[in-house]
């Protein structure tokens, strides 16, 4: 088994799991991409809630305005050069209700024909070495994304915002590594997170909440 890749945490706040290859692998059900061992973050408030219940989030689209984490900045997760920078993906309306969903699941292959940028949407991978490995982060909100290709960052510098772009029914933030950019054959290698407030390093589990500082 490969060593895993430490990551930072990429954003302040209180954070919930989602996707987590702590629980299964393929964590997101697929290879596909590169996703393996990729891992989802939301937004939560005290109450556990990503956004305001209401008829909208029972019956229809919901406005990723309403969502904690839309707009929350997103930071670099480790040290290292820019290699894709992409914006201008439109941030679309957030889908918690089961009817909402069933037309968005329909159209899952379709955005999975058009490639990584209809998937991840506005995202930003950073490349650790000269020839990787590469952490991908993934569904940022449009016009946000403030690094571009060849930019040196280091860990915790702003990159972007979290925001609803790509394949994503509800603002959160996507973090996977590869051992390429290279889409269609890249391959997922495992990571793992330095534990909040100084903790030891960890991988949450699916629905486990915490504060990242």
């Amino acid at each position: 088994m490969l060593e895993p890749v430490v990551l930072r945490l990429p954003f302040r706040g209180r954070w919930i799991a989602e996707n987590s290859p702590a629980n299964r692998i393929p964590s997101h059900g697929s290879h596909l991409f590169g996703t393996t061992f990729a891992i989802d973050f939301v937004a939560v408030n005290e109450r556990g809630l990503s956004g305001k219940r209401g008829w909208r989030s029972v019956l229809a689209t919901e406005s990723p305005e309403a969502f904690v984490g839309f707009g929350a900045p997103i930071l670099a997760p480790a040290s290292g050069t820019v290699v894709a920078a992409i914006d201008g993906e439109l941030d679309h309306e957030a889908r918690r209700s089961q009817l909402a969903l069933i037309p968005y699941a329909l159209s899952q292959a379709r955005r999975v024909r058009q490639g990584v940028r209809a998937i991840a949407g506005n995202h930003v991978v950073i490349a650790l070495g000269s020839s990787g490995p590469f952490v991908l982060i993934a569904h940022l909100r449009r016009g946000t994304v403030n690094v571009t290709v060849g930019s040196v960052v280091q860990v915790g510098d702003t990159i972007g915002s979290c925001g609803n772009s790509g394949n994503s029914t509800q603002p959160h933030v996507h973090v996977q590594v590869t051992d390429s950019t290279v889409w269609p054959t890249a391959r997922g290698l495992p990571i793992i997170f330095e534990g909040p407030h100084g903790g030891d390093n960890w991988l949450p589990r699916n629905g486990e909440a915490f504060n990242a500082s």
